[in-house]
């Protein structure tokens, strides 16, 4: 994704499920933070970031009629950058004293000395204005940490039996659940207090045909969300039945009528017919659309990748800086592409980023034409930007916060579109829901796209249930090839709860949202068929 990057179940410390609902004095965090600044000051930084860091995690899995495993961790920190010299420096300690931060502090100072040493040119940032002391917290109504572990388990263990009693052969859900307690203070003049939470609850559900020995699987349908377990509540308004009759979800979800669909469609797979290879135009659902948008959008227009300083997990980016100064034509007129790190409900939704940048949202494509990047601090002069765009993250303490994906979504199509009424203007196409494996090459330009559920469409109305099905393009081809987009009615958000980056490697977290889009002639294959 760059890659789905799970990380260990075990990171940090193992702690008891109470513990996870405690928070540090925001007077210790300032306390520590003042410290580590004044050391590497009276070392030679001209610059000092610290950021003390309380990351929580709870993951509860279960298969069948059993809990598989339960885990709560915690992992606590300070972490501190500086500049010295005009070079990057960085230390971290998870000693929570004076002693042991300012020593830190020192560290950075010393280690950027010594880049200093390989220089080319001095670390230029941009402005940014502190903002004194200040908190945030994701606008969550239960926060789920405090919900007990019995009721989780006896939530999963209901899904996974209503599944069985539809037809399932082998069932797993999974609650994922993060809260990061995260403080930042800079020389700038910034003391940021901010109180993140995230929750996914995936589920796979597997049909065997026990006369065959053929099985399906169809994977659950919720997206990773910035919210609380509230988003569990199944809430009939967070619910919207397609015109294939599959329920998809948008601010709630059901888990257990997710479950029992995923038997029903995964057995419905098993006597689906395979997919002609052909070209078709493509309906795409946003449970799918957000996967195509991370991998062909999101990760190409990260601007070290286009610049070539990050290449790991898949590359660099197709999407060079003389494209954007020719005005490249990425999409059809109908495209616009924004990143946005203020979005409500999405998974990077914070107020300031790990570098103490106020978020925002901004253009990446407006009407089809490239128009920018994503760029921190140290990044923004490249571009010819003043100002950084607030996407700069670290997923723990002990990391050093870079340039990571803001939530990039197609935005809604303007003029009123429902999904039936574009199936009413397709005569020979694909209707596709939920996503599925991927590939794509170095440069982000070649890629291959699969999926859960697939329906043909003939003469503008879905016929029947089909399988193997993956498309391929080429990432301006596809864009271009964008001819319609529903209306905000049908705008939903999918993401990636694991999205990893860089070496050594880090995860985030990032949410991708559209309405349904309409995408002409594009090139499908069978994924059944054989050379052999």
């Amino acid at each position: 994704m760059g890659g789905i990057v799970l990380p260990s179940m075990f990171a940090g410390k193992v702690i008891a499920a109470e513990d996870l609902v405690s928070t540090l004095d925001v007077r210790i965090k300032k306390a520590l933070a003042d410290v580590a600044m004044a050391a590497a000051t009276r070392a030679g930084a001209s610059y000092c970031d610290v950021r003390v860091g309380r990351y929580l995690r709870q993951f509860v899995i279960t298969r069948e009629a059993n809990v598989q495993n339960i885990v709560n961790t915690e992992s606590t920190g300070v972490g501190v950058r500086v500049i010295a010299d005009g070079a990057w420096g960085f230390a971290a300690t998870n000693a929570m004293t004076s002693e042991a931060v300012a020593d830190a502090a020192r560290q950075a100072v010393t280690i950027a000395k010594a880049n200093a040493r390989g220089l080319t040119a001095p670390v230029q940032l941009a402005p940014v204005t502190g903002v004194g002391e200040v908190s945030w917290r994701t606008p969550i109504v239960k926060n789920a940490m405090e919900v007990p572990i019995a009721e989780k388990v006896e939530l999963l263990m209901g899904v996974n039996a209503a599944a069985t009693a539809a037809g399932a052969s082998f069932v797993q859900s999974m609650l994922f659940l993060v809260n990061e307690q995260k403080y930042f203070a800079s020389t700038d003049g910034s003391y940021i207090d901010q109180d993140v939470h995230r929750i996914w609850a995936p589920l796979n559900v597997t049909v065997v045909d026990q006369s065959s020995g053929k099985f399906r699987n169809r994977e659950g349908l919720s997206s990773p969300m910035g919210l609380g377990f509230e988003y569990l509540d199944g809430a009939a308004s967070g619910k919207t039945t397609l015109p294939n009759g599959v329920v998809v979800y948008g601010n709630s979800y059901d888990m257990k009528a997710d479950a029992i669909a995923a038997a029903e469609q995964a057995r419905a797979k098993l006597s689906a017919p395979s997919v002609q290879p052909n070209k078709y135009d493509l309906v795409l659902d946003p449970s799918h659309t957000w996967l195509t948008i991370h991998e062909s959008v999101g990760h190409p227009l990260e601007l070290d990748r286009v610049l070539g300083y990050e290449a790991n997990y898949a590359g660099t980016s197709f999407a060079t800086m003389d494209k954007l100064r020719a005005g490249f034509q990425y999409g059809s007129d109908k495209v616009n592409l924004v990143a946005d790190k203020t979005q409500p409900g999405s998974l990077g939704a914070v107020a300031y980023d790990d570098e103490g940048v106020g978020t925002k949202k901004w253009d990446l494509v407006r009407d089809g034409k490239l128009v920018g990047y994503q760029a921190i601090r140290d990044q923004a002069h490249l571009e010819g930007k003043t100002e950084s765009d607030g996407c700069c993250y670290a997923d723990s303490w002990s990391s050093v916060q870079f340039q990571r994906m803001a939530n990039v979504s197609l935005e809604a199509g303007k003029a009123p579109l429902s999904v039936a009424d574009m199936i009413a203007d397709v005569e020979d196409g694909i209707y596709i829901v939920g996503d599925g494996s991927f590939s794509i090459d170095q440069q982000r330009y070649n890629a291959q796209f699969g999926g859960q559920l697939f329906y043909e469409i003939k003469n503008g109305a879905i016929t029947h249930q089909i399988e193997d099905v993956a498309y391929q393009i080429r990432t301006p081809e596809f864009w271009n090839a964008c001819s319609a987009i529903c209306d905000d009615r049908d705008y939903r958000l999918g993401g990636s709860f694991f999205d990893g980056k860089g070496q050594p490697s880090q995860v985030s977290a990032v949410s991708h949202g559209s309405s349904t889009a309409r995408f002409d002639g594009i090139n499908v294959i069978n994924t059944a068929r054989s050379l052999g």
